[in-house]
């Protein structure tokens, strides 16, 4: 189990791939086994890790539901609560109804995810793949990691990022991020702050 699966921990290689990172509050659980630490970041935190547990990797795949509908609503779907009681007040209380942007493939996939009964809850690889939205994209990682993701590649090598990024951004908003978002390259060939660079 992961156990703090957010957009902070999933940086872009210069190719453009997504690598999942920092492992510090990982675990690893038999087949059966459980876990009652109370650990991650509340917002994504699953409602029966927010009670102290016993949670399963249930959890992470909870984690992933929100990562997925922030990224499609560009926001989360709670504020995050100061105690984990209060924000699993909020949790349980919650429909988590879908926004009317989405697609119906992407309204069932979060639905699954963000299913509150961890053993009613999507959390098997092979039924993720085979959900409706994913229909016609190839899981083979061998070929993914072999081709670069252009649209990234375009935006870390476009000459005006600096002034395209910050574009309705303000620094509150990026108050928590540790980056120079604001600051012209030093060259033309340097990444762009926003896209992390992996060596």
């Amino acid at each position: 189990m992961h156990r703090d699966l957010k957009m902070e921990n999933i940086l872009l290689t210069d190719q453009g791939h997504v690598c999942l990172a920092d492992f510090g509050l990982s675990c690893r659980l038999e087949r059966g086994e459980k876990a009652f630490t109370i650990c991650g970041t509340i917002q994504y935190m699953a409602p029966e890790v927010l009670t102290g547990g016993p949670y399963s990797h249930a959890a992470d795949w909870w984690s992933l539901g929100i990562l997925l509908y922030t990224l499609a609503a560009g926001e989360f779907p709670l504020p995050p609560e100061s105690d984990h009681s209060g924000m699993l007040t909020k949790v349980t209380e919650h429909s988590y109804e879908m926004p009317l942007s989405f697609s119906p493939a992407l309204t069932l996939l979060l639905a699954e995810l963000l299913c509150k009964t961890p053993m009613r809850r999507l959390r098997c690889l092979e039924r993720y793949m085979s959900q409706r939205f994913f229909n016609g994209f190839s899981f083979d990682s061998q070929v993914l990691m072999k081709i670069p993701i252009l649209p990234v590649l375009e935006l870390k090598d476009h000459p005006n990022q600096p002034d395209i990024s910050k574009r309705g951004l303000t620094f509150d908003q990026l108050q928590n991020f540790e980056c120079d978002l604001f600051d012209p390259p030093s060259s033309p060939t340097d990444l762009s702050p926003a896209i992390p660079h992996q060596h």
